[in-house]
């Protein structure tokens, strides 16, 4: 079972539940911004995935920009990125996948093909 983290509103999110369901891939929803990641569980999902802090950034979105956010990360500690993030989800790029050893943010479809392996 996979931990699915979602805008509802953002259409990359309805086209990644929306493949998830075709693949009969099982998961639990969580709204991003009403239930917005931790910094434990962002410190985990980054280490696992093995990317850096940056990708998981919705660096596309209005608040990143208005926070001016390109400009800031590179002088900031990976813990003071985490700890930015964790204040909230849109901030934060989606969808996210968490399960077993995978972490994905965002929808790239070759990219979840690992998750039919279950």
């Amino acid at each position: 079972m996979y931990l699915f983290l979602e805008y509802p509103k953002c259409s990359t999110c309805r086209k990644a539940k929306k493949w998830l369901d075709e693949n009969k891939i099982e998961y639990t929803d969580r709204h991003i911004v009403e239930q917005n990641p931790t910094s434990e569980e962002l410190k985990k999902w980054i280490e696992k995935s093995g990317m850096p802090v940056k990708k998981f950034f919705n660096t596309s979105g209005n608040l990143y920009k208005s926070m001016q956010l390109k400009d800031k990360l590179p002088e900031m500690t990976e813990e003071e990125q985490i700890q930015i993030l964790s204040t909230n989800g849109m901030l934060v790029k989606r969808p996210l996948v968490i399960g077993g050893d995978i972490v994905l943010a965002g929808f790239k479809e070759e990219e979840w093909d690992a998750l039919k392996q279950g």
